[in-house]
């Protein structure tokens, strides 16, 4: 069992110059007991983004907090909190932070792929 609170849980920020103003923290994972699955938010600051890519696997993605963009597939879509989005395998994608304040998302994914974000 695993109960916590995001607000006590470190970030670590990632780089690449492909994104900007990132920071990934990982809610529940194999180490919890999900043994498949990886429940991740990311927080992107003002002006932050994420790489603009497509891969192998599928995401859930639902917005807790903020204002921002999902380009999926060719179109810009503006997202706030409670929408959601599932982005299918090998769908181009990036999420962007529009507002002034942090973008916040949860992003679940297979666990064997959570190891492509950059730290």
């Amino acid at each position: 069992m695993t109960i916590g609170h995001i607000d006590q849980l470190a970030g670590a920020a990632l780089a690449g110059d492909d994104l900007r103003a990132v920071v990934k923290k990982i809610l529940v994972s194999p180490a919890d007991g999900w043994s498949d699955h990886v429940m991740r938010v990311f927080e992107l600051g003002p002006g932050g983004f994420t790489p603009r890519h497509a891969h192998d696997w599928f995401h859930v993605n639902y917005v807790i907090d903020g204002e921002g963009s999902l380009f999926l597939e060719g179109v810009e879509h503006p997202v706030v909190a409670g929408s959601y989005a599932f982005v299918p395998a090998g769908a181009e994608h990036q999420f962007r932070n529009t507002g002034g304040r942090p973008f916040r998302f949860i992003c679940i994914v297979p666990e064997a792929y959570d190891q492509g974000w950059r730290k």
